[in-house]
């Protein structure tokens, strides 16, 4: 019987290009945003002195994880970081005790083959925590797309995991006492370049296989008429980012 064909909605090669612009636009700006990415990792180590895990070796994956990192070399660990480590493909190097992986999966096409990977690239008993922004989000910027183009709307954004549905995908994959759960960042803006700016910085930038053409001069002005319109008396918008966090282990006979 053959394997299930896996679609084709990410370009993985999008997906780099992304995360290595967003290391750049780091690097280069002090004002770049980061609060996504932050939050991430804080969490992480949050999580890490909750259980209690101190892994002697680690991999992290993504851009925006150097306090992550210092803070497990501060513990004794060896990190190797990778920003564009592909989580859907067996992964080199290790195995590892402990891998974190920021902002990444909400842009590869087999989500539940990424799991087995980085399941399979565990030490037995070690631990992967992985965040991600999730469904809920980015409600105002999706309003001010659909605005843009009433009559025949593009694919602009990624469709994003479900939380719902993310205990199955970590069962499925084989992971050991999977946790799933989300938490939501409420950032008020005051335009949409502003938004779009911000999502670039940290590398939530369009990896589309088929990235529709650039917004024209009426679909922008329209997008940007339909966010003004949420605007609160202070003239800013509210904008929501959902993080999703899969917590899980693998087993310590190494399945």
């Amino acid at each position: 019987m053959n394997a299930p064909t896996v679609p084709t909605i990410f370009a993985e090669t999008r997906r780099v290009a992304r995360v290595l612009r967003s290391a750049a636009r780091q690097r280069s700006s002090a004002d770049a945003a980061r609060f996504l990415l932050d939050d991430m990792a804080e969490d992480m180590i949050d999580r890490l002195g909750f259980v209690r895990h101190s892994p002697s070796c680690a991999l992290l994956i993504g851009a925006g994880v150097e306090a992550l990192a210092a803070y497990l070399r501060d513990g004794g660990t060896e990190v190797e970081a990778d920003l564009a480590a592909n989580p859907a493909e067996p992964l080199t190097g290790g195995p590892y005790d402990f891998i974190g992986v920021i902002g990444q999966l909400d842009a590869v096409n087999d989500l539940p083959g990424a799991l087995i990977h980085l399941r399979n690239a565990l030490l037995p008993g070690g631990l992967v925590i992985s965040s991600f922004i999730g469904g809920q989000s980015l409600p105002a910027l999706r309003a001010a797309m659909l605005a843009a183009e009433p009559e025949r709307p593009a694919a602009r954004l990624h469709p994003m995991v479900d939380a719902r549905a993310a205990p199955a995908l970590l069962q499925r994959a084989g992971w050991k006492d999977p946790v799933v759960d989300t938490h939501t960042l409420a950032v008020r803006y005051p335009s949409l370049e502003r938004l779009v700016s911000d999502l670039r910085d940290q590398g939530l930038g369009n990896a589309l296989a088929r990235p529709a053409a650039p917004l024209g001069r009426a679909a922008l002005a329209r997008a940007r008429e339909a966010f003004a319109a949420r605007a609160e008396v202070d003239g800013k918008v509210t904008e929501t980012f959902e993080i999703v966090t899969l917590t899980g282990r693998r087993s310590l006979a190494g399945t």
